[in-house]
């Protein structure tokens, strides 16, 4: 199997980025909070990218802002998905009042941006990891509920599903053995997409004061605390910025790539 260049770029990219977060207490020059040189010193062979607004090393905080950055945007991604998939398959076989329900409940809360719903129940709920993944994961499950839907909806009248029916097999088969596998093209590729928002929302919540919160870190309280370097001519805000890019490109390189494929072989087989 031979894989596009783009492709191998977004492997290896990804790859750096998620063995960072899993290797983080072994691979940070320095503790998470330790202030361990001057304030906005530029990079050096001391500190790679040199110190933030206390003096702590750059690198060590994006190295254990990453792992807090990417385990919160993918434990809510597969939140989101498990939800927003099962309800969109059951709304689009069950039909009727249930499919009724569902989509005007999911209309209902996409009506309001989700930003804005984000930071009315963080304000009143404790902010904490779990609280912080139940929120965006829920949020989130609107849009896989929508695409979820759209997908089992063309699915389901098919012949096999018919014939499924016919044969007496139960929801949960039908949903799992089904739809699910006919479904995973669309969804792969989402899965990239929303787990990039996933990061960009973390990231906002965290500039905002309401997403992660002291002693641990991400790439959007990294930006939030050293922004007042760029007035004056400090790059400690960027590098975060920067990660933040780099690992959406990365991510949806692989994704573009995974569904490509996948298209390719079920094009194959049809034929």
């Amino acid at each position: 199997m031979r894989i596009p260049l783009s492709a191998l770029i977004g492997i290896v990219m990804t790859s750096v980025f998620v063995l960072s977060a899993v290797l983080a207490p072994w691979i940070a020059p320095y503790p998470i909070d330790a202030a361990v040189g001057g304030v906005w010193e530029g990079p050096s062979a001391k500190f790679w990218l040199g110190t933030d607004t206390i003096g702590r090393d750059i690198l060590s905080r994006l190295i254990y802002g990453g792992s807090v950055t990417i385990f919160v945007a993918l434990v809510s991604s597969l939140l989101s998905f498990g939800m927003g998939a099962f309800f969109g398959f059951l709304a689009a076989t069950r039909g009727g009042w249930i499919d009724t329900g569902l989509s005007r409940l999911v209309d209902l809360m996409m009506a309001v941006p989700s930003l804005i719903v984000a930071l009315v129940v963080l304000s009143v709920l404790p902010l904490n990891l779990t609280v912080l993944i139940l929120v965006m994961g829920v949020l989130d499950s609107t849009r896989v509920f929508r695409l979820s839907r759209a997908v089992a909806v063309d699915i389901a009248v098919m012949d096999y599903v018919e014939a499924a029916r016919l044969r007496g097999e139960k929801q949960s088969w039908i949903i799992f053995r089904e739809i699910l596998p006919n479904a995973l093209t669309p969804l792969v590729a989402e899965f990239g997409l929303r787990f990039i928002f996933a990061v960009l929302f973390i990231s906002t919540l965290s500039f905002l004061g309401l997403g992660i919160q002291p002693p641990l870190s991400d790439w959007g309280g990294m930006v939030r605390e050293n922004k007042d370097g760029l007035v004056y001519g400090k790059a400690a805000a960027l590098m975060p910025a920067l990660a933040i890019a780099v690992l959406a490109i990365s991510v949806n390189l692989v994704a573009d790539w995974v569904l490509s494929r996948t298209s390719s072989l079920k094009g194959g087989r049809g034929g």
